[in-house]
Order: C-alpha cells, then structure tokens, then sequence
C-alpha cells in the first residue's frame, strides 16, 4: 500500500474510532458539549497537580544541594523520585491538552455543519454567532493552555541534568556544585506556576460560559 493510501486508511480509521466513541457517549446523555468541558476540568486538574509536583521536586532538589550530612543517596533518590513524578505528570497535562484541542475541533465542525440544517435563518444566524463567540473563547483557552505546556519542558530538562549529573558524581563536592543551579529553577518554577494559574483562571472561565 503506498504510503498516501495507508495515511488515508489511517485517518478514516481514527474518524470511525471517534464516530463510536461520540455515540456511545451521546446513548449515555452526553454531547460532546458535556464533553469539551469535563476534559477542560480534566485539563485544569492536571495543571494543578502539575504545580504541586514541580514545587515538591524543587523543594527536595533544595534540600538535596543544602546537604550537610546524613544520607546522601537517600537524598538524591527522593529527588529523582520527584523529578521522575513532573516527568509522569507533564505527559497526563499534554495527554489532557491534546483531548481539549481533539473535543473543541470537533464540536465545531459538528457545530457548523448543523448549523446548515436550519429551516430559520434567524435561528441559523443566532447558532452562528454563538458559535464564533464559543471558537474565540476556546482560542484564548488554547492558547493560555499551550502555554503553560511551554513552560514545563525548560524545568524538566533542568532537573534531568541535576538527577543525570548525580547519578555519576553522587558526593558532597559535587552536590555542593549544584547549589546555585537551585535558585535558577525556583526563578523558572515561579514563571511555570504564574502561567499554570492563568491557565487555570482562564479554564474557570471558559467553563463558565460553556
């Protein structure tokens, strides 16, 4: 099969997996209306759990580089632990993005292509409108969204050096090294959270008028 085929097969068998997901869900009650907002409130969660793991990964990487005796692997491995939890928590923050964005696109073009099943043009133009202010609101909530998933991968990548760069040269001097490294993630985790509450204001929000 040529690689243009195959990619068409593809497509429509994930549009055929999405028809049988929206239906079963639509015999339960549930439109994808109803669905765009649990996976926002899914979303917004995900965030809020995200902050509380990056902060609990800074504060035991502060504690790891003021050692000052006791056991140092004990430490480190409380570290790595916590980075590895930001690690397995951003991933649930994209994996509930990437929902929004999958919901939204395709409440709209449900929504639109209803629109043109209207007898009342007073009632198509109404739906219309509701429509455009409901993409504009969902732009804002996208973006805001995307940018806090932006802000993730910097500090990530920070604590990968720290746990990478002790896990070969775990002692007092090298950890001592590292002291300073601490101060510029916290600076960074402070820029994370700020855009993490937005996003989470702008989900509240969103919600709201959904």
């Amino acid at each position: 099969m040529s690689p243009r085929l195959l990619l068409a097969a593809l497509v429509f068998t994930l549009a055929a997996c999405n028809t049988v997901y929206y239906a079963a869900w639509e015999k339960l009650g549930y439109e994808k209306r109803d669905l765009l907002k649990s996976a926002v409130k899914a979303a917004r969660g995900e965030q809020k759990e995200a902050g509380e793991e990056f902060q609990d990964a800074l504060t035991q990487l502060q504690k790891l580089t003021g050692y000052s005796g006791g056991n140092l692997e004990s430490a480190y491995n409380r570290f790595k632990g916590e980075y590895e939890d930001c690690e397995a928590q951003a991933t649930a923050v994209r994996d509930e993005i990437r929902e929004v964005d999958t919901v939204a696109r395709d409440l709209f073009r449900e929504w639109e292509r209803e629109i043109r099943q209207y007898e009342s043009a007073s009632l198509a133009t109404d739906s219309r409108r509701k429509l455009a202010d409901t993409r504009s609101r969902f732009e804002q909530l996208s973006n805001s969204l995307h940018a806090a998933e932006s802000t993730m991968e910097p500090v990530l990548r920070q604590f990968r050096d720290q746990v990478l760069y002790l896990k070969h040269n775990l002692n007092a001097a090298a950890v001592g090294s590292l002291r300073g490294k601490a101060d510029n993630i916290q600076g960074d985790i402070q820029r994370l959270l700020a855009q993490m509450n937005r996003s989470i204001a702008e989900a509240d929000r969103f919600i709201q008028t959904l």
